[in-house]
């Protein structure tokens, strides 16, 4: 399986709102670099995070373009997150099913078909801008 298979699947996957399908994509010590925060190591940790932002945020990817190099270990994404901000996450704007579309960027690196780190980037000035 390629890269931009197994990143199209771990893509299909988010869209679905299925954590575990999420989960079967990722190499069980994934460094998850989440946008402006901390390095989550592991599936667990990874598991935790996507159930905080389906309980705050309901979001779909769309506009989706994969780009992977040439030995297959690295792979980027560019896509378009339309989402509705259902419950206050903590330090943020209070939640009131605003909507939102931002443009996003994920980096990653595999092995053996696996996702073993997974860097998500986008604008938090951008986002509070269109929630607040």
């Amino acid at each position: 399986m390629s890269a931009t298979d197994t990143i199209k699947r771990y893509f299909d996957a988010f869209n679905a709102n299925d954590t575990e399908a999420m989960l079967a994509c990722l190499a069980t010590d994934v460094a998850h670099h989440v946008n402006e925060g901390q390095i989550r190591s592991g599936k667990t940790k990874f598991a935790e995070f996507c159930a905080h932002m389906s309980h705050c945020y309901d979001e779909t990817l769309t506009d989706m373009v994969i780009f992977e190099a040439e030995d297959g270990t690295r792979a980027a994404a560019e896509y378009i997150v339309n989402g509705s901000y259902l419950n206050t996450d903590a330090g943020l704007p209070d939640a009131r099913g605003q909507s939102y579309r931002l443009p996003a960027g994920s980096f990653f690196s595999l092995q053996d078909g696996k996702i073993t780190r997974v860097v998500t980037y986008y604008s938090l000035a951008d986002w509070i801008r269109q929630v607040g």
